[in-house]
């Protein structure tokens, strides 16, 4: 899953800390609503896994209140979203592209997002995670609650067998991604890909989560 929707900007366009902001109302009605989708369908989760950001952690408890399971969630900061820079020294002419850049297309590597972390950090410390997870054979369904970036990083993982980030993959706020993978190494069946039980058909806007946090911020600036 990605965790529920958060609200990173205030009415001015200023930021608030992306390390402390937990889920807005909406986000809590999406969560809540992931963990009916699998409260419905009685899926029993071994392990739950977060980032330990504090989105990913009270969209878990929500999920898990839903589904009825009391697990404790693993912190793992190795899945923790792409790391920003400071905005403010961001030049009013680079803002577009290091808020959507990011995710267009298949990304290169040496791409930063926000003027902080590039995708091949990114890539560096996910992979590794993501192998760690999938040798562990004590499992048969992990529920992971993570990212936007870090989720797409997981699907391109999945989809290509490759060292690819396809930036373009949407991850809606509170969406559910459904992944088998097997014991090989490219053993991945990619079975959903954002769903979000609160939007089936998404068509509340056009606008991506990055484009829609741009135009929030631009505010600030007065732009």
């Amino acid at each position: 899953m990605r965790h529920g929707s958060v609200t990173y900007f205030d009415v001015s366009g200023k930021p608030f800390s992306p390390e402390q902001v937990p889920l807005n109302e909406r986000g809590r009605a999406q969560a809540t609503a992931a963990g009916q989708v699998f409260a419905l369908e009685k899926i029993h989760f071994d392990r739950v896994i977060v980032s330990g950001l504090p989105r990913t952690v009270e969209t878990a408890a929500c999920v898990l209140a839903e589904t009825g399971q009391r697990i404790d969630p693993e912190h793992w900061p190795e899945l923790e979203e792409l790391r920003g820079g400071k905005l403010a020294l961001i030049p009013d002419h680079a803002l577009g592209d290091a808020f959507v850049g990011a995710f267009a297309g298949v990304v290169p590597e040496h791409k930063q997002f926000l003027g902080g972390e590039s995708i091949g950090q990114l890539l560096d410390r996910i992979y590794p995670g993501i192998d760690k997870l999938r040798a562990d054979p004590t499992w048969d369904t992990v529920l992971l609650v993570l990212h936007g970036g870090v989720n797409r990083a997981i699907l391109s993982y999945a989809l290509t067998g490759q060292r690819l980030f396809l930036g373009n993959l949407a991850q809606t706020a509170g969406c559910i991604n459904a992944l088998d993978v097997g014991s090989e190494q490219g053993d991945w069946v990619v079975r959903i890909v954002n769903y979000s039980p609160p939007s089936r058909l998404q068509d509340e806007t056009r606008a991506t989560t990055m484009e829609t946090l741009l135009n929030q911020y631009r505010k600030s600036r007065g732009m």
